[in-house]
């Protein structure tokens, strides 16, 4: 048999999948706590020995996705917020970034110390279809130069004037790295191109600027930031399957949302995004969580008219706990039951946000009506009983008031094995095993 050892390396815990390329299997799993206080080297050997322990695996390669020390942040900077700069942070998002910060226009004074302050990784740097405004780019490229800016740059905007901002940037001292124009044309989202820049300026600066191990193995390990791997995976799934599908990733600190929709005459007719439309989407909701973000899910619930009254009071209290300690965990049947009802909450909101298009910035929103199957992930849905997870995923499909499009024939499937972000690892080198095993773990059943 040929192996592939696939892991992601997350902020708590490192999870180890070990696949059977010649038939795209699962044959081996385990998780670990991440050992960020020393060397998550440290979590992830471990993790991996307990996976492969009697598969004679040695000198199967590994294939490893990150989160770790905060994940990918990203800053979008373009030339008109609902244009290009929405432009670059939906493109931000598809490549696995938290996006941190947002500006348009002419930076200033004021608006870079916003960039600074915002502690971004990267920077993505947009504005202008090409052939058309070039002056703000221009602008805001010569600003970052003289401010001696030093966290990289990736240059995605008017292809007119790339290559004198790409040598005006470089000869500054920043780093930078060229990619094609996200918004090449009004209406038209491009970005593939970005996506793999930004991938690339992750693995090369920012997985060894976060100190997360000691040598550079760990960096020489690393291939794609965790959402953009899990992105890869749900578009290989979407493939395989032959048709719609949504991705609720509930985790501590956010709730991630990821959905594969079938191109329509929206794309191209006169309702069209200016800022055009991402048929491959991510979009990730701070303020909702299990643990961290617990009380920003009862706050949400409120404002979307989905709580009241006791519950809420009994909630909030709960959250507060939740917040408090982060290591939090369940000790009964009343704890299980709070736990599945914030996490209905956080999936019910996040997909409600994410199917308007507040959490995307489009006009018509995202149109679900056709999702085939939904998909839940993270730890409070793959640890659950199967009921408790059932009824998660049920809230959402059952969700009549949230002003957006039910899926009117969709399966829902909780990715108990943690496939996804194998199968997106796997994409590139192993696309057939990578279908496969999407396939047998979570449309199959």
């Amino acid at each position: 048999m040929r192996y592939a050892v696939c892991a992601d390396v997350g902020s708590t815990f490192t999870k180890v999948a070990v696949v059977d390329l010649d038939v795209g299997a699962l044959v081996g799993a385990s998780a670990a706590p991440t050992t960020v206080g020393t060397d998550v080297l440290h979590g992830l050997d471990a993790a991996v020995g307990a996976a492969t322990a009697g598969l004679g695996v040695r000198g199967a390669p590994w294939y490893v996705c990150s989160s770790a020390g905060g994940g990918l942040r990203l800053a979008v900077i373009g030339y008109e917020r609902l244009v290009t700069a929405q432009a670059g942070r939906r493109v931000g998002l598809s490549a696995g970034a938290n996006v941190v910060h947002v500006a348009a226009g002419r930076l200033g004074a004021a608006d870079l110390a916003a960039l600074r302050a915002a502690r971004p990784d990267v920077v993505l740097l947009v504005g202008g279809t090409d052939g058309g405004d070039a002056e703000t780019l221009t602008h805001n490229a010569t600003r970052l130069a003289r401010a001696r800016w030093r966290v990289p740059v990736v240059l995605a905007g008017n292809v007119d004037v790339r290559d004198d901002l790409h040598a005006l940037l470089a000869s500054a001292g920043v780093p930078v790295t060229v990619a094609d124009n996200v918004l090449p044309r009004i209406g038209v989202l491009a970005p593939a191109s970005a996506r793999a820049a930004i991938r690339e300026v992750f693995l090369r600066h920012v997985i060894g600027g976060k100190r997360l191990s000691r040598g550079s193995r760990f960096g020489r390990l690393v291939r794609a930031a965790t959402p953009d791997a899990v992105l890869t995976g749900v578009e290989v799934l979407a493939d395989a399957l032959g048709g719609d599908l949504v991705v609720v990733d509930v985790g501590g600190a956010t709730t991630d949302v990821y959905s594969v929709l079938t191109p329509d005459e929206r794309a191209t007719g006169p309702g069209r995004e200016v800022a055009g439309a991402l048929w491959r989407a991510r979009t990730v909701e701070g303020d909702l969580g299990m643990r961290w973000s617990a009380p920003g899910v009862v706050r949400a619930a409120v404002e979307e008219r989905l709580l009241t009254g006791a519950e809420c009071d009994g909630l909030a209290a709960a959250a507060a706990v939740r917040a408090d300690d982060p290591g939090f965990l369940p000790a009964g049947d009343a704890d299980r039951a709070v736990e599945a009802r914030i996490a209905a909450l956080a999936a019910t909101v996040a997909l409600r946000r994410h199917a308007r298009g507040a959490a995307t910035g489009e006009r018509a929103g995202r149109d679900l009506r056709d999702v085939r199957l939904l998909v839940g992930s993270g730890g409070v849905l793959r640890h659950a009983a199967p009921a408790d997870a059932a009824g998660v995923l049920g809230a959402v499909l059952a969700d009549h008031a949230g002003g957006w499009a039910l899926p009117r024939a969709a399966r829902p499937v909780v990715d108990v094995d943690y496939v996804l972000a194998a199968g997106g690892l796997l994409a590139a080198e192993h696309p057939a095993a990578a279908g496969a095993l999407l396939l047998r773990h979570l449309a199959a059943h």
